[in-house]
C-alpha cells in the first residue's frame, strides 16, 4: 500500500485564491480565499448558504470557478472544474451523505470504478486483498468481504474514509462527519483525524458543532454572505468571535430571551405527576407555567425524550397522570394529544417529522387539512395556499414558494417548517425536542426567536437539548434527569443566569468542588 508523500507539517498545502462563483444573476462565491497547511485540522464555518458547499464543490473539481481565481497544492496550479485534476492532486471530499452502494462489499465499494479482473471476470480476491490494509490502517474492524448493508453508520462512514485513503488522498474534507454518529463512534473518528495529522495530511473540516470545533481545529475560516470573513488561530477561537463572525452581531444577542420570567401567580398550563413507564422513566412530577420556557437537561439516555413522549401519548405509561389548565387528561394517542392542546416536535424531522417528497405547503398545513375541506368533501387550496405563505412569513421560511419540496431546503428551514405545522393546530404546550440539531447558527438564533415570541403569546414550552449553553440561554428554568427521573431543577434569577456547572452536577450525580472542599 502506497502512502501519500509527506509535506513538512505547517507548510501550505492546499491554497484556494479569489475564488468566485456566479450561477447566472446569483453570485455564491465573491473572491474567497482558503490556505489549509499539512497536518492541520482546517475548520469551515458559516451559515447554510454562506458558500461552504460551493466552495468544496469547486475544491473537489464538480464545479468550474469563475476566472481569476486559482487553486494550488504544494505550490502547483491544477485546472478548476475537472474532477480528475482534482483527485490526482490529492484531494478527497467525504460528503455528509454518504455514497455507498449497499448491495456490495466494502472491498467492491472501496475500489468501484477501479477493480481488478482475471481472466475477464471482477477479480474480488484481489479487491478483499487490497482493501485489507486500508482497512487495517484505520483500525476499522471491519471485514473486507462484508455487505455494506450490514454495517452500522459509524461504520460505513470508515469505509468512506477507507475508500480516500485508496486513492492516497493528502487533502480531505469532511462535510458534517459525526451527524448521524454515536459518541463511541466519533471519538474513533477524532482518533483517526489526529492519525492523519500525524502524517502530514491537511484536514477541511465543516462543522456547525461548536465543541468539535474546539476539540479538533488548529484554525478557524467562517464565510458569511458568499464571501470570506477571516481566520482565527487556535487560541483565538471562541464561541463570541466565531457567532459574530458568522451572523454578524454579537453573542449577547443570539440567545433572545425577552419574554417576562413567569412568577408564583402565572397559571401553571401543564402538570405532571408521577409518570413513569416501568423501564426508562420513573416518577416524573413537574409543572410548566403558561409563557415559561422549561428546558430538559441530562445525559444520553437519562430517560428526557422518553418522558416526552409518554407525555405526548407516543409511549404506554404504566402510571402518572397529565394534567392541562387544571384539567386531567386521558391520554393514550399523538391525535388525544394535538386534540388536547399539546404538540410535539419530533428529535429527528426527517425520520420522523416532515414529508421530505411532499411541498413546504402541504407539510404546513397537513395537520389541519380537515379545516380546509370545502362542500362535498372538496380541499379549498386557497386557504391553504394563504395559511401556508402566512407561515412562511411569519417564521422567516426561507424557500421560492410554498410549492416547493421540502426537502430541498437547508436544516433550519426545515425545521421551521415542522414548527408552523404544530403551530397551526393552536397549542396551548409545545414540545420541542433538540429543536436546533443538524441547524446552522444563524437559523439557531431564528428558532430562538421564535421561541421566545410563543412564550410571550403565553404558551408553554418544554425544550429538551443536549446543548447546555443553548438550555441555559433561552430557559427559565431547567429540570435535570439522571437515570429516568428528574434528579433536580435549576432556575434561572434576575440577578444570575442558570449555571452549567449545575446541570451537570445533577446530570452526574456528582459533588460539586466546593462542597467536597467544605465537606473535607
Amino acid at each position: 500500500m502506497d502512502s501519500p508523500t509527506p509535506t513538512p507539517a505547517g507548510t501550505p498545502l492546499l491554497e484556494m485564491r479569489n475564488i468566485s462563483k456566479t450561477f447566472g444573476a446569483v453570485r455564491a462565491l465573491s473572491e474567497v480565499s482558503l490556505t489549509v497547511r499539512a497536518g492541520e485540522v482546517h475548520a469551515l464555518m458559516g451559515e447554510n448558504g454562506a458558500g461552504k458547499s460551493t466552495l468544496m464543490k469547486i475544491l473537489s473539481g464538480a464545479y468550474r470557478a469563475d476566472p481569476g481565481g486559482e487553486i494550488l497544492v504544494d505550490g502547483r496550479a491544477i485546472p478548476s472544474g475537472d474532477p480528475h485534476a482534482s483527485k490526482a492532486a490529492g484531494i478527497s471530499v467525504i460528503y455528509q451523505e454518504l455514497s455507498l452502494a449497499p448491495n456490495l462489499t466494502v472491498a467492491e465499494n472501496m475500489f468501484l470504478g477501479a477493480e481488478e479482473s482475471r481472466f475477464g471476470l471482477l477479480d474480488r480476491g484481489a479487491a478483499r486483498r487490497r482493501a485489507a490494509p486500508y482497512l487495517d490502517r484505520l483500525g476499522a474492524g471491519i471485514r473486507p468481504e462484508q455487505l455494506v448493508a450490514s454495517l452500522s453508520l459509524g461504520e460505513r462512514q470508515l469505509v468512506e474514509i477507507a475508500r480516500t485513503l485508496t486513492t492516497n488522498a493528502r487533502i480531505i474534507v469532511m462535510d458534517e462527519p459525526t451527524t448521524s454518529l454515536t459518541a463511541r463512534e466519533t471519538n474513533r473518528l477524532f482518533e483517526i483525524i489526529a492519525g492523519f495529522k500525524a502524517q502530514g495530511l491537511g484536514i477541511v473540516y465543516i462543522s456547525h458543532r461548536m465543541e468539535e470545533i474546539y476539540a479538533l481545529s488548529d484554525r478557524v475560516s467562517v464565510l458569511r454572505d458568499s464571501a470570506y470573513i477571516g481566520t482565527l488561530e487556535r487560541d483565538e477561537i471562541s464561541a463570541g468571535r466565531l457567532v459574530s463572525m458568522m451572523v454578524g452581531r454579537d453573542l449577547s444577542s443570539f440567545y433572545k430571551k425577552d419574554h417576562s420570567v413567569p412568577g408564583a401567580g402565572r397559571p401553571v398550563v401543564l402538570s405532571v405527576r408521577g409518570m413513569g413507564d416501568g423501564a426508562k422513566v420513573h416518577d416524573c412530577s413537574f409543572d410548566l407555567h403558561a409563557g415559561e420556557v422549561l428546558g430538559v437537561a441530562g445525559l444520553v439516555g437519562s430517560g428526557r425524550t422518553e418522558l416526552a413522549r409518554l407525555i405526548y401519548g407516543l409511549d404506554p405509561h404504566t402510571g402518572g397522570s397529565v394534567g392541562l389548565d387544571g384539567k386531567a387528561l386521558d391520554i393514550h394517542s399523538p391525535k388525544q394529544a394535538l386534540d388536547a392542546g399539546i404538540a410535539y416536535l419530533t428529535e429527528d424531522r426527517k425520520a420522523l417529522g416532515l414529508f421530505l417528497d411532499m411541498s413546504v405547503g402541504d407539510n404546513v398545513n397537513i395537520g389541519v387539512v380537515d379545516e380546509d375541506a370545502g362542500p362535498g368533501g372538496l380541499l379549498n387550496f386557497a386557504k391553504a395556499r394563504t395559511r401556508a405563505d402566512a407561515a412562511v412569513k411569519a417564521l422567516s421560511i426561507r424557500t421560492a414558494g410554498t410549492r416547493i419540496n421540502v426537502g430541498t431546503l437547508s436544516g433550519g428551514n426545515q425545521q421551521k417548517v415542522l414548527l408552523a405545522r404544530l403551530l397551526e393546530t393552536n397549542p396551548r404546550v409545545l414540545i420541542l425536542d433538540e429543536p436546533t440539531r443538524g441547524v446552522d447558527v444563524g437559523a439557531k438564533s431564528e428558532i430562538y426567536r421564535i421561541i421566545d415570541g410563543l412564550a410571550k403569546r403565553g404558551l408553554g414550552i418544554l425544550v429538551i437539548s443536549s446543548d447546555l449553553p443553548e438550555l441555559v440561554g433561552i430557559s427559565d428554568r431547567a429540570l435535570v434527569m439522571r437515570e429516568g427521573r428528574i434528579a433536580g431543577e435549576v432556575s434561572a434569577t434576575p440577578e444570575a443566569p442558570i449555571r452549567q456547572e449545575d446541570i451537570m452536577t445533577l446530570s452526574t450525580g456528582t459533588i460539586p468542588a466546593e462542597r467536597e472542599r467544605s465537606e473535607a
